[in-house]
């Protein structure tokens, strides 16, 4: 099992409801994959660096699970996809 961690952004102009529904999926699916969730910290909402879709602020989160190699890819697939994610990142940490 690797350690990872997803970084999350969400549209900051949904209902709280909304963005809890993404952050419930996007965990959903580290457990489809066979992951274990760590830790789920969230940054709130913060000034993005330049405009996404004509946006000037987005819901940061940041997800440490740990899963097999096959997991982020699958999960990176299920991101590129969902509505209200603005930018999302996967990496691999070192132990």
């Amino acid at each position: 099992m690797n350690k990872y961690e997803l970084a999350l952004v969400v549209n900051a102009r949904v209902e709280d409801e909304v963005r809890d529904a993404v952050v419930a999926k996007a965990k959903d699916y580290i457990a489809r994959y066979n992951g274990t969730i760590t830790e789920v910290e969230e940054w709130g909402k913060k000034r993005l660096a330049y405009e996404i879709q004509k946006m000037h602020e987005g819901f940061y989160y940041f997800i440490q699970f740990e899963a097999d190699s096959t997991c982020p890819a699958e999960l990176e697939r299920h991101m590129r996809i969902m509505d209200n994610v603005l930018r999302y990142l996967i990496v691999k940490k070192d132990d």
